[in-house]
Protein backbone atom coordinates (compact mmCIF):
# COMPACT_ATOMS: atom_id res chain seq x y z
CA UNK A 1 0.00 0.00 0.00
CA UNK A 2 1.56 3.37 -1.38
CA UNK A 3 2.24 5.62 1.90
CA UNK A 4 -0.20 8.83 1.07
CA UNK A 5 0.69 10.60 5.19
CA UNK A 6 1.06 14.35 4.68
CA UNK A 7 2.38 14.55 8.03
CA UNK A 8 4.81 12.86 10.24
CA UNK A 9 2.20 12.86 13.02
CA UNK A 10 1.41 10.94 16.32
CA UNK A 11 0.38 6.96 15.51
CA UNK A 12 -3.43 6.06 15.82
CA UNK A 13 -2.36 3.98 19.12
CA UNK A 14 0.25 6.37 21.17
CA UNK A 15 -2.24 8.72 23.05
CA UNK A 16 -2.85 5.09 24.60
CA UNK A 17 0.65 3.84 24.99
CA UNK A 18 2.28 6.72 25.56
CA UNK A 19 -0.12 8.51 27.95
CA UNK A 20 1.93 10.08 31.18
CA UNK A 21 0.05 7.02 33.56
CA UNK A 22 2.35 4.85 31.50
CA UNK A 23 5.38 6.71 31.96
CA UNK A 24 6.58 4.67 34.76
CA UNK A 25 6.18 1.66 33.80
CA UNK A 26 7.98 2.46 30.69
CA UNK A 27 11.05 4.03 32.88
CA UNK A 28 11.31 0.57 34.90
CA UNK A 29 11.16 -1.40 32.05
CA UNK A 30 13.50 1.25 30.08
CA UNK A 31 16.16 0.67 33.95
CA UNK A 32 15.64 -3.34 33.74
CA UNK A 33 16.87 -3.47 30.14
CA UNK A 34 19.79 -0.91 30.82
CA UNK A 35 20.79 -2.90 33.93
CA UNK A 36 20.94 -6.20 31.66
CA UNK A 37 22.95 -4.31 29.11
CA UNK A 38 25.48 -3.25 31.63
CA UNK A 39 25.71 -6.95 32.38
CA UNK A 40 26.51 -7.86 28.22
CA UNK A 41 22.85 -9.76 27.94
CA UNK A 42 22.00 -9.66 24.16
CA UNK A 43 19.92 -7.18 23.46
CA UNK A 44 17.05 -9.01 21.74
CA UNK A 45 16.80 -11.46 24.30
CA UNK A 46 16.84 -8.96 26.73
CA UNK A 47 14.05 -6.59 25.51
CA UNK A 48 11.81 -10.10 25.21
CA UNK A 49 12.59 -10.71 28.82
CA UNK A 50 11.88 -6.97 29.94
CA UNK A 51 9.28 -6.47 27.40
CA UNK A 52 7.28 -9.71 28.43
CA UNK A 53 8.06 -9.21 32.19
CA UNK A 54 5.87 -6.03 32.11
CA UNK A 55 3.63 -6.50 29.81
CA UNK A 56 4.67 -4.18 27.03
CA UNK A 57 2.96 -4.09 23.35
CA UNK A 58 4.97 -3.86 20.02
CA UNK A 59 5.51 0.25 20.02
CA UNK A 60 6.16 -0.22 23.37
CA UNK A 61 8.94 -2.39 23.56
CA UNK A 62 10.52 -0.31 20.47
CA UNK A 63 9.95 2.68 22.25
CA UNK A 64 12.27 1.35 25.34
CA UNK A 65 14.77 -0.56 22.64
CA UNK A 66 15.57 2.82 21.66
CA UNK A 67 16.16 4.52 25.01
CA UNK A 68 18.37 1.91 26.22
CA UNK A 69 22.29 2.15 26.15
CA UNK A 70 24.92 0.73 28.42
CA UNK A 71 26.51 2.63 31.01
CA UNK A 72 29.66 2.57 29.05
CA UNK A 73 28.33 3.44 26.13
CA UNK A 74 26.19 6.78 28.20
CA UNK A 75 29.70 7.48 28.83
CA UNK A 76 31.91 7.07 25.87
CA UNK A 77 29.04 9.15 23.39
CA UNK A 78 28.97 12.08 26.26
CA UNK A 79 32.52 12.30 26.52
CA UNK A 80 32.55 12.89 22.40
CA UNK A 81 29.58 15.43 22.70
CA UNK A 82 30.61 18.70 21.30
CA UNK A 83 28.82 21.93 22.23
CA UNK A 84 27.79 24.64 19.26
CA UNK A 85 30.78 27.05 20.05
CA UNK A 86 33.42 24.47 18.70
CA UNK A 87 31.43 24.33 15.13
CA UNK A 88 32.59 27.88 14.39
CA UNK A 89 34.25 28.23 10.71
CA UNK A 90 33.75 24.21 10.84
CA UNK A 91 32.07 21.94 8.75
CA UNK A 92 28.93 19.42 10.06
CA UNK A 93 27.98 16.66 8.65
CA UNK A 94 24.45 15.54 8.70
CA UNK A 95 23.21 12.02 9.60
CA UNK A 96 20.00 13.24 7.02
CA UNK A 97 17.07 11.14 7.39
CA UNK A 98 17.63 10.80 11.01
CA UNK A 99 18.08 14.39 11.69
CA UNK A 100 15.15 15.33 9.80
CA UNK A 101 12.54 12.97 10.94
CA UNK A 102 13.06 13.69 13.71
CA UNK A 103 12.65 17.15 13.33
CA UNK A 104 9.22 16.65 11.09
CA UNK A 105 8.13 14.29 14.34
CA UNK A 106 8.67 17.10 16.51
CA UNK A 107 6.34 19.28 14.38
CA UNK A 108 3.84 17.39 14.12
CA UNK A 109 3.25 16.23 17.42
CA UNK A 110 4.39 12.40 17.06
CA UNK A 111 5.80 10.92 19.69
CA UNK A 112 9.66 11.64 20.51
CA UNK A 113 11.34 9.96 23.39
CA UNK A 114 14.58 10.85 25.49
CA UNK A 115 16.89 8.54 25.72
CA UNK A 116 19.46 7.34 28.18
CA UNK A 117 22.65 9.04 26.25
CA UNK A 118 20.68 12.41 26.02
CA UNK A 119 19.46 12.18 22.39
CA UNK A 120 15.72 12.58 21.05
CA UNK A 121 14.24 9.79 19.00
CA UNK A 122 11.82 9.38 17.04
CA UNK A 123 9.33 6.21 16.21
CA UNK A 124 8.97 6.82 12.78
CA UNK A 125 9.79 3.58 10.78
CA UNK A 126 11.22 4.63 6.29
CA UNK A 127 10.58 1.11 4.79
CA UNK A 128 13.00 1.50 2.03
CA UNK A 129 11.20 4.81 0.82
CA UNK A 130 10.80 9.06 1.64
CA UNK A 131 7.83 10.91 1.33
CA UNK A 132 7.84 14.56 1.88
CA UNK A 133 5.28 16.05 4.20
CA UNK A 134 4.09 19.56 5.52
CA UNK A 135 6.57 19.46 8.69
CA UNK A 136 9.85 18.85 5.67
CA UNK A 137 10.42 22.35 4.38
CA UNK A 138 9.60 24.21 7.97
CA UNK A 139 11.96 21.57 9.56
CA UNK A 140 15.03 22.26 7.23
CA UNK A 141 13.90 26.13 7.92
CA UNK A 142 14.65 25.32 11.45
CA UNK A 143 17.58 23.43 11.04
CA UNK A 144 18.73 26.10 8.92
CA UNK A 145 18.41 29.32 11.06
CA UNK A 146 19.69 27.04 13.96
CA UNK A 147 22.83 25.97 12.36
CA UNK A 148 23.34 29.89 10.86
CA UNK A 149 23.52 31.13 14.46
CA UNK A 150 26.94 28.84 14.92
CA UNK A 151 28.69 30.04 12.18
CA UNK A 152 29.25 26.78 10.53
CA UNK A 153 31.57 27.03 7.33
CA UNK A 154 29.47 24.55 5.18
CA UNK A 155 26.59 21.61 6.49
CA UNK A 156 27.05 18.77 4.38
CA UNK A 157 23.98 16.50 4.33
CA UNK A 158 24.38 12.29 3.81
CA UNK A 159 20.99 10.52 2.60
CA UNK A 160 20.71 7.41 1.91
CA UNK A 161 20.90 6.36 -1.88
CA UNK A 162 18.69 2.99 -1.55
CA UNK A 163 16.01 5.09 0.06
CA UNK A 164 13.44 6.05 -2.66
CA UNK A 165 12.91 9.81 -3.35
CA UNK A 166 16.58 10.30 -1.85
CA UNK A 167 17.04 13.08 -5.05
CA UNK A 168 14.43 14.29 -4.75
CA UNK A 169 15.03 15.54 -1.13
CA UNK A 170 18.42 16.41 -2.40
CA UNK A 171 16.78 18.70 -4.63
CA UNK A 172 14.21 19.98 -1.60
CA UNK A 173 17.59 20.61 0.46
CA UNK A 174 19.47 22.05 -2.06
CA UNK A 175 16.60 24.60 -2.93
CA UNK A 176 15.61 25.65 0.59
CA UNK A 177 19.35 26.17 1.29
CA UNK A 178 19.83 28.51 -1.91
CA UNK A 179 16.76 30.45 -0.80
CA UNK A 180 18.32 31.47 2.17
CA UNK A 181 22.07 32.02 1.27
CA UNK A 182 23.13 28.81 3.01
CA UNK A 183 26.07 26.63 2.00
CA UNK A 184 25.08 23.66 2.36
CA UNK A 185 25.50 20.70 -0.19
CA UNK A 186 23.81 16.87 -0.35
CA UNK A 187 25.86 13.69 -1.26
CA UNK A 188 23.56 10.66 -2.28
CA UNK A 189 26.11 7.47 0.01
CA UNK A 190 25.05 3.39 0.05
CA UNK A 191 25.34 3.71 3.31
CA UNK A 192 25.75 7.37 5.61
CA UNK A 193 26.48 5.31 8.94
CA UNK A 194 30.02 4.14 7.52
CA UNK A 195 31.02 7.28 6.49
CA UNK A 196 29.77 9.13 9.16
CA UNK A 197 31.48 7.01 11.32
CA UNK A 198 35.06 7.50 9.69
CA UNK A 199 34.11 11.29 9.43
CA UNK A 200 37.10 13.33 10.73
CA UNK A 201 34.35 16.30 10.98
CA UNK A 202 31.66 16.28 13.63
CA UNK A 203 28.50 14.67 13.03
CA UNK A 204 24.39 14.94 13.74
CA UNK A 205 23.05 12.12 14.44
CA UNK A 206 21.14 9.83 17.01
CA UNK A 207 22.11 6.90 15.64
CA UNK A 208 23.24 4.46 18.04
CA UNK A 209 25.57 2.97 15.93
CA UNK A 210 27.24 6.28 14.47
CA UNK A 211 27.59 7.27 18.04
CA UNK A 212 29.70 4.52 19.08
CA UNK A 213 32.03 5.16 16.17
CA UNK A 214 32.30 8.23 15.31
CA UNK A 215 35.12 11.16 16.53
CA UNK A 216 32.78 13.87 18.05
CA UNK A 217 28.95 14.40 17.51
CA UNK A 218 26.49 17.27 18.52
CA UNK A 219 23.05 16.55 19.36
CA UNK A 220 21.25 18.52 16.81
CA UNK A 221 17.47 17.12 16.65
CA UNK A 222 17.60 17.83 20.65
CA UNK A 223 18.85 21.39 20.82
CA UNK A 224 16.72 22.52 17.89
CA UNK A 225 12.92 20.58 19.68
CA UNK A 226 14.31 22.41 22.94
CA UNK A 227 15.13 26.20 21.69
CA UNK A 228 12.55 26.10 19.01
CA UNK A 229 9.79 23.77 19.20
CA UNK A 230 8.07 23.92 22.72
CA UNK A 231 4.94 21.77 21.33
CA UNK A 232 6.88 18.82 20.48
CA UNK A 233 5.62 15.66 22.83
CA UNK A 234 8.20 14.11 24.80
CA UNK A 235 8.25 11.18 26.68
CA UNK A 236 11.18 10.86 28.86
CA UNK A 237 12.37 7.74 29.14
CA UNK A 238 16.20 8.96 30.64
CA UNK A 239 15.79 9.04 34.07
Amino acid sequence: MPDTRSHRGPHPEDAMLFATSAWPLLREATRDLCWLLDRVYPNPSALKLVGDRYGLLKRQRTAVARCVCSNDSKQRRQAKLVDPQHLRDQELWIDGYNVLTTLEAALGHAVLLAARDGCFRDMASMHGSYRKVAETIPALELLGKTVAVWNVARLHWLLDSPVSNSGRLKGIILDVAQQHGWNWSVELVQNPDTVLAASEHVVATADSVILDQCLQWINLARIIVDERIPQAVVVDLSK
